[in-house]
């Protein structure tokens, strides 16, 4: 999916994959100074009431019952008595079925109010004891298209290949929870892949791999890093792309190359600076773009997507982007986050952890899926905002 995914702002100067498992997205601009020799704050759940969520009772739900509906559906498929997820006190799938059965009744946002009240407490998230962290945006990139090669249309973007192998290394080892790499079996040992250089440049095995062909170099970058995209086709449809595999290579934020090489100050980088720079720079853009070495194969989506890594369908603005080893796919979250449009109030709602990225981690770190379309476009781009959310946890006894 995303869900290797993410997106934006904190994005480009930082390390992440593809946000659906799209590596959608992204980490804070600041480095932190010998991070390896630090231990990771710890994620810490505090108990809470709704009174202490901001805005609780507001919230329209527009959209919500939706989303939560998508991933109780998820749910059916897990074993009953297997905890859900990794959160610690979440419970087991079996009591999330029941709740899921309940809500399926509920219509109102007056009786979504009543239900989450009712079934659940709220608990705070923090990292030790901060609970602000960072929150970014992505969105589902639009492009334009064909199925066949022709002068204007010439960019490929490529369906995973047979013999791409993706390994998550907690499957192995505990210690390594979180970890992947990928690459192709050669003499019986896993060897790394081909870079983005060497794809893009067709120095690989597999050029005739090619799901689409659009028109733009830069459009096929950012679609990457989305994870996700909607193609206007040649002949006037539409096709819906998501993400299918990446070649393991770590990613590297191009916006940091950009500042390196002093072509963009610090303070102003952003998805739509970088975007500016690529286009007003072309002779330039194609070695910036290598520099970051990660490449993402894609498929086709029928019917509603994006997919992100719980594999549901996201929703716009309900759908967040987490750390998948802290944070359970599914899990129900009240957020208080700055809006990234300065004039408007901070957006407190409710969302539903359904996708990771690479560049999301930590305990309070969430990546909002903004949708499709320019507004959606504009809003994950300039988004690096603080903010803060609560966990909702089924009662046993509801």
């Amino acid at each position: 999916m995303r869900i290797f995914l993410i997106l934006i702002f904190c994005l480009f100067l930082n390390a992440c994959d593809d946000n659906a498992e799209q590596e959608t997205t992204n980490i804070t601009a600041e480095e932190t100074v010998n991070a390896e020799e630090e231990l990771p704050p710890k994620f810490i759940l505090t108990a809470a009431s709704f009174d202490d969520l901001p805005g609780w009772g507001d919230d329209d739900f527009d959209g919500f019952a939706q989303a939560f509906s998508r991933s109780c559906h998820a749910i059916r498929f897990k074993t009953p008595d297997v905890n859900f997820g990794v959160m610690e006190g979440a419970k087991t799938y079996g009591l999330w079925l029941e709740k899921c059965k309940i809500f399926a009744d509920v219509k109102t946002a007056a009786e979504h109010k009543l239900f989450f009240e009712t079934h659940f407490l709220p608990y705070r998230i923090s990292a030790d004891d901060n609970p602000i962290g960072l929150f970014t945006g992505y969105y589902e990139a639009s492009l334009k298209g064909s199925k066949v090669k022709t002068d204007r249309y010439n960019i490929p973007l490529h369906k995973r290949p047979d013999d791409l192998v993706m390994v998550q290394l907690g499957d192995f080892r505990e210690d390594l929870k979180g970890i992947r790499i990928a690459g192709r079996v050669k003499n019986g040992q896993l060897k790394p892949y081909e870079s983005r250089k060497d794809i893009v440049a067709g120095n690989w095995p597999h050029n005739d791999e090619t799901l689409i062909w659009v028109d733009n170099a830069v459009d096929a970058f950012f679609v990457q890093i989305q994870g996700s995209g909607l193609v206007e086709m040649a002949d006037g449809s539409l096709m819906r792309i998501g993400y299918d595999g990446q070649n393991g290579h770590p990613y590297y934020a191009i916006g940091r190359e950009l500042i390196k090489i002093g072509a963009l100050n610090k303070g102003e980088v952003s998805m739509q600076s970088i975007r500016q720079w690529l286009d007003e720079n072309p002779d330039q853009a194609d070695d910036i773009m290598n520099t970051n070495a990660s490449y993402v194969f894609f498929k086709e989506i029928s019917g509603d997507g994006p997919i992100g890594a719980q594999g549901v369908a996201l929703t716009e603005q309900r759908s967040l982007a987490v750390d998948r080893t802290l944070v359970s796919y599914g899990l129900p979250l009240w957020v208080d986050i700055e809006h990234p449009d300065k004039a408007q109030p901070n957006l407190t709602r409710m969302m539903i952890a359904q996708d990771t990225g690479g560049a999301i981690i930590g305990a309070v770190r969430g990546d909002v899926f903004w949708g499709h379309g320019k507004y959606a476009e504009e809003m994950a781009g300039k988004m690096n905002s603080k903010g803060r959310y609560w966990a909702l946890l089924p009662r046993e006894n509801n």
